[in-house]
C-alpha cells in the first residue's frame, strides 16, 4: 500500500515515513504544499495524510482539488486545529477523517487501517484460487500447505493479489512494492516473480501469475 504524507515539522514528518514503513508502507513525502498538490494529483496513492497548515498550497486546498479531480484516495488530516467548526470544514472539503496533534502512532496506524478497509484497500484475508494470505500473521497457505515466503516476497504477492484481474504493469510494482520512483532496472521483478510462482507451484498446471509482454503481470484465478 502506498502512502503520501504533506507534513512541513521535519521531526513529525521522518517519525511518520519510518514507522509507516517498518509497517510495510510505501511512502512518499512532501514538507511543502506545492510539492504535495503535484505528487498527489500525479502519483496513485491508497492513502494520504495532510497537515492542514503547510507552506504554499495549504491542507484543505490540496484535498479539495483532489476530490475535484475525482481522486478518491482517502484522506486524514493531521491538525493543531481542535473545534468542531473546523472538523467539520475539514471533513466538508472531502477528507474522510482528522486527528489532531499530538498523537500517538498507534492511534493513527489503526486509523488508516480503518479506512483502508472502508475503501476496499486493507483485508486481513487474501486469496487468490487455492493460495490464501494472513496480513495479521504474515502467513501464506496453498491449500492447508504453508509457504514460507521472505518478506519481499510476500509484499510482491500481497500487491498482485488485491490488484487480480488487473495487468501491474513493472513501474507500478517497482514503486509500491521496492518503494523506487525513478527510471531504474526493474528486472528484479522478473526475478522475484519466477521465485513465487516455483514456491506457489499448485502441481495441477495452473498459473496464477500470468506475463503481460512488455508491460507487466497479473494475478488470476484460474
Amino acid at each position: 500500500m502506498r502512502i503520501l504524507i504533506v507534513e512541513d515539522e521535519k521531526g513529525i514528518l521522518n517519525f511518520l515515513k519510518e514507522g509507516l514503513q517498518e509497517e510495510n508502507f510505501a511512502v512518499d513525502a512532501a514538507s511543502d504544499g506545492d510539492e504535495g498538490l503535484e505528487l498527489a494529483l500525479t502519483n496513485d496513492y491508497d492513502m494520504v495524510l495532510l497537515d492542514w497548515m503547510v507552506p504554499g498550497v495549504s491542507g484543505i486546498e490540496i484535498c479539495r482539488q483532489m476530490r475535484q479531480r475525482e481522486i478518491s484516495a482517502p484522506i486524514i488530516f493531521l491538525t493543531a486545529k481542535d473545534t468542531v467548526r473546523d472538523a467539520v470544514f475539514g471533513l466538508e472539503a472531502g477528507a474522510n477523517d482528522y486527528i489532531r496533534k499530538p498523537f500517538e502512532f498507534e492511534e493513527l496506524l489503526a486509523r488508516i487501517r480503518v479506512q483502508l478497509r472502508e475503501h476496499g484497500g486493507e483485508h486481513a484475508r487474501l486469496e487468490l484460487g487455492s493460495i490464501q494470505m494472513n496480513l495479521d500473521t504474515h502467513q501464506v497457505f496453498k491449500d492447508e500447505t504453508e509457504i514460507k515466503l521472505t518478506q519481499k516476497e510476500f509484499a510482491l504477492l500481497e500487491f498482485l493479489i488485491r490488484n487480480k484481474g488487473k495487468v501491474c504493469s513493472r513501474t507500478r510494482i517497482i514503486e509500491h512494492v521496492w518503494d523506487i520512483h525513478f527510471d531504474s532496472d526493474t528486472s528484479v521483478i522478473d526475478v522475484y516473480i519466477n521465485f513465487l510462482r516455483k514456491k506457489l507451484d499448485t502441481g495441477d498446471g495452473k498459473n496464477h501469475i500470468g506475463t503481460i509482454r512488455g508491460v507487466g503481470y497479473i494475478a488470476r484465478e484460474e
